[in-house]
Order: structure tokens, then C-alpha cells, then sequence
């Protein structure tokens, strides 16, 4: 779990640079929050279906048309923990021919159908009922396995959150909801989102047995988790963790927190309360872990994670024709009218677009 944590650590210093240096357009990390990750994805089996943190977007101008309200997908380290490699990772990020998504999502809208991980969506908290209906089919077909659906504490804010709370309690499906408290949803902090006592009471409400724990304790999390696994399955009922935590970092490359926390807080929470950090001393104690093994393990994941993003950009973007396929066995007449219209604007304009592009 350690070597897992300090390598989600080094992709996101590295691709959080390969953002701001012009190569990928978008990026958010999950400095802070690595224990929830990597330690939810050990406590689990690889049948049990992931419904990862959507991204929602308010009403705000400023990236792409819109601000990210609550934009708090950061559960690449589950996938990580279950296989999925820093090149695939790293082709996702880059839109190449070799990304899953065909390049049409933004970076970091991570899916593996291999590993159970369903593809992130833009909604905010879609993917919560989602998750429960999903459970709801494991439990017909009597599966030895739970679905496990994660969100941030703005996701909270949405009717989807309610909805899915009470159809999950109501139909006694084995879904787990870990809900990622991280005090603020984008620049709204928690105190202005609701009045309760935190999100645990949310789910005691609608009859959900519900636990909070220390989100920056990886055993902590791990014993959560491991537990809440095993009551949602041989017990027929939906469990809910509230994990406190606290994002360290920017809440993502369009984002400057600075701006609405003080920054004392911040480096407050990255020095005393750091997940990576308490845990390494812990395995140190233990014997199993040794600042030379410390040394190599950051140096081999920083090449690997620097070569990924070398043969990433190396790759060539996907044709041109793969926006408009997989949706309609027959394309609609406006969307072939688009298809023109896109393919003459890149005729007119060659100089605009790779010209290594299949079109």
C-alpha cells in the first residue's frame, strides 16, 4: 500500500507539471487524500464494481465556458492499486490513439472495463444511484461482490446523493458509499454546503448503517472499508464511511486556493497530518521500510511515470472520424452535417492541425 501511495504521489507532481508546461490541458491531484485511495482499493476484491467521483461543473465563467464547482474526481489510485499502468494512465492524460476514451474526454476521466472501474463522467453525482442499481443486479444474480461508489462532500449538495441514499436502503442493495469530507467543495467550505453534523448523520437518516473515520489513516481506512465490504454483502445492506480528510492540494489546475483559505491551514494539514507521511512511519517502525528504500522507490516511479508521458506524447492523436462514431448505428443527418462541416474547417485551416492525424 505504501509503494502504491508515494507512486500516486510522483504521477500527480509530474503530470500537475506537464499541465502547467502546455502538454495536457487539464489536471487535479489527490495530495492528501492517497490513503482513501489506495487503501479502500486493497480492502476490496477486483469484482467488486467501481463507480468512481464525477465532475460537476456550476455556473461560473472561466474554464472551457465553465467553472468546476465541485470537480473532486480523485480516485486514480484505485485503479492504480488494481493494475491499470502509469502508460495507460499517461495515454488518457494526452488524448492519444492509444487512450481508451478515443481522446474525447477530458484528462483524468479515467475507465477500464478490465478492471471493473467505470469510466468517470462530467455530472456530479451521477454515478451514485448508478452504483446502487448496479448493486441492486449483483444481488439478483446473487454475486459474491459490492459495488463502491465515492464522492466528495459538495456531491452531498445534489438530489442524486438523496435519491440514491434512500433507493439503497429501501431495496437492501450491497453498495458502499465513501464519501471523501475534505472541508471544502472547490471554494465552498463545508459550513456553507449544510448544518449537519458532517455527512455520517446523512446516512444513519435514511436507515444506512454509517461510520466516520480518519481519512489520512490508512489502516484506519483499510479496517473501514474491509468491514463495510463484508456487511454489505452477507448482510444484504448498503453501508456509507464518511472519511475526513483535507485536499493539500489546488483543487485543480484551473484553481488557486490560496485565494479562499489561509495558506497556514494548508501547510498545517501538508506537514502534521500528511497520509504518506504517518504511514511511513508506521511501516519504519515495523522494519519493513528504510530511507534507502525510500530513495529508489521515488526514483524508479519517476522515471516510469517521465517515460510514460514521453511515449504519450509520441503517439499519434485518434482519426478525426472517432468523434462521431459509437453512439448512432446510423448517424443522424446533423451530425453528418458537423462531420462536414469540422473536416472542411480543417482543410481550410491545415497549418491549425496535426498533420499526422488520420482524418
Amino acid at each position: 500500500m505504501y509503494s502504491n501511495m508515494v507512486t500516486l504521489q510522483v504521477m500527480d507532481t509530474i503530470f500537475y507539471e506537464a499541465q502547467r508546461q502546455g502538454r495536457i490541458s487539464f489536471y487535479l491531484t489527490t495530495n492528501g487524500e492517497e490513503a482513501i485511495n489506495i487503501a479502500s482499493a486493497a480492502a476490496l476484491t477486483p469484482d467488486d464494481i467501481i463507480f468512481p467521483q464525477a465532475i460537476g461543473f456550476g455556473k461560473r465563467v472561466t474554464y472551457h465556458g465553465m467553472l468546476p464547482k465541485w470537480l473532486q474526481y480523485r480516485e486514480p489510485g484505485v485503479l492504480l492499486w488494481r493494475g491499470f499502468t502509469v502508460q495507460e494512465f499517461a495515454n488518457q492524460c494526452f488524448g492519444n490513439g492509444a487512450d481508451y476514451g478515443k481522446g474525447r474526454q477530458m484528462p483524468i476521466h479515467y475507465g477500464s472495463k478490465k478492471h471493473n472501474y467505470v469510466t468517470v463522467s462530467s455530472t456530479i453525482a451521477t454515478q451514485l444511484p448508478q452504483a446502487v442499481g448496479a448493486a441492486y443486479s449483483l444481488k439478483m444474480d446473487k454475486k459474491d461482490a459490492c459495488t463502491v461508489t465515492y464522492f466528495g462532500d459538495g456531491g452531498t449538495s445534489e438530489g442524486d446523493f438523496h435519491a440514491a441514499l434512500n433507493f439503497a436502503a429501501v431495496m437492501e442493495a450491497p453498495v458502499v458509499f465513501i464519501c471523501r469530507n475534505n472541508g471544502w467543495a472547490i471554494s465552498t467550505p463545508t459550513s456553507q454546503q449544510f448544518r449537519s453534523d458532517g455527512i455520517v448523520v446523512k446516512g444513519q437518516a435514511y436507515g444506512i448503517r454509517s461510520i466516520r473515520v480518519d481519512g489520512n489513516d490508512t489502516l484506519a481506512m483499510y479496517s473501514a472499508v474491509h468491514a463495510a465490504r463484508e456487511m454489505a454483502i452477507k448482510e444484504h445492506r448498503p453501508i456509507l464511511i464518511e472519511a475526513l480528510t483535507y485536499r493539500v492540494g489546488h483543487h485543480s489546475t484551473s484553481d488557486d486556493s490560496t485565494k479562499y483559505r489561509p495558506v497556514g491551514e494548508i501547510e498545517q494539514w501538508r506537514m502534521a497530518r500528511d497520509p504518506i507521511a504517518r504511514y511511513r512511519k508506521w511501516v519504519e517502525m515495523n522494519g519493513w521500510w528504510s530511507d534507502e528504500d525510500e530513495s529508489q522507490l521515488r526514483i524508479e516511479a519517476r522515471k516510469q511515470v517521465l517515460d510514460a508521458v514521453q511515449v504519450a506524447e509520441r503517439v499519434k492523436k485518434p482519426p478525426l472520424a472517432e468523434l462521431f462514431t459509437d453512439v448512432y448505428d446510423q448517424p443522424p443527418s446533423n451530425l453528418c452535417e458537423q462531420e462536414k462541416f469540422l473536416r472542411n474547417i480543417v482543410m481550410k485551416h491545415p497549418q491549425d492541425y496535426p498533420t499526422d492525424v488520420p482524418v
